[in-house]
């Protein structure tokens, strides 16, 4: 099955550059925000969710994985509000769990009981949380890179200040050195620089500091996450910090499906090969839950 699934996602790969150009870029209006979203393929309905200061082109569509999935299942990427093309907002109430009601919301607009759900990062917490809030509207759950936010310390509450503040600015200084990969010596100021006129060209710094400072209002207790009862995947780099929440849900909710990618970090796990198959054959292995 496993090998399977690796063929499967390799030979996908041909579909990405035309998904890209082919996939019809569309709206929906969720609660009074734009939201942008494409779709293809056909089957039962995967919806993508990305991580933050990205969109669906940089995390789903450029890494391959939009294009390994659309040739199997109706496969759904949209751009979270605040992010990409979608809506911008500046006040920290416009996201938290909006975020999760942004997909329930295009579920309705394109008539879809059920689905599949895929995030990563940032995309991973609005999923779990969307677990626990909605849990009959989702067939199975994919967490890549984050496990969702399962506690909330003084420690936490401290990051989102620095960060969201550092965003004010137009600056990823504190979030470049979080996710740094664990096993590489530590990064200049100049590539942090760098780094952060890359990520944050074009984009609205603004919103993307309300969507950091809302980091609270998505917070799941991880016994709360861990009674869901769908299948759900875990896809994390061995060399991303993230590996931990992991693993703690992991102990938390022992049928949870964990796949490990050696040495990918935080910021490479959704270009591997092994990301593509590892989250090909889950879906594979689980059809005829949607309908």
């Amino acid at each position: 099955m496993y090998r399977r699934a690796v063929v499967a996602a390799t030979l996908a790969m041909p579909f990405v550059a035309r998904s890209a150009r082919a996939a019809e870029d569309r709206r929906f209006d969720s609660a009074g925000v734009p939201i942008r979203f494409i779709e293809e393929g056909q089957g039962e309905p995967v919806i993508l969710l990305h991580g933050y200061t990205t969109n669906l082109e940089g995390q789903f569509v450029r890494t391959g994985v939009f294009g390994a999935l659309s040739p199997h299942f109706r496969t759904i990427a949209l751009d979270a509000r605040g992010h990409g093309r979608s809506g911008k907002p500046h006040d920290r109430a416009a996201y938290g769990p909006e975020m999760g009601r942004d997909v329930t919301r295009l579920m309705d607009h394109l008539g879809l009981r059920r689905a599949h759900i895929v995030g990563y990062s940032m995309g991973a917490h609005i999923v779990a949380q969307l677990a626990v809030l909605d849990p009959g509207r989702f067939a199975t759950l994919t967490l890549g890179g984050a496990a969702g936010r399962l506690g909330w310390t003084a420690e936490d509450q401290k990051r989102v200040d620095e960060e969201s503040a550092e965003m004010d600015q137009g600056l990823l200084r504190s979030q470049f050195l979080r996710l740094w990969p664990r096993d590489r010596p530590p990064p200049s100021e100049a590539e942090i620089r760098a780094d952060s006129e890359r990520r944050l060209a074009g984009q609205d710094a603004r919103a993307l500091a309300a969507v950091r400072r809302s980091n609270p209002d998505q917070v799941v207790p991880v016994e709360t996450l861990a009674r869901v009862p769908m299948p759900t995947l875990g896809l994390v780099g061995t060399a991303d910090p993230y590996l931990r929440d992991f693993e703690r849900l992991k102990a938390a909710m022992p049928r949870l499906e964990l796949v490990t990618i050696p040495g990918a970090s935080h910021g490479s796990a959704p270009g591997t090969p092994e990301f593509r198959a590892g989250l090909l054959r889950f879906l594979q292995a689980h059809p005829g839950l949607v309908g």
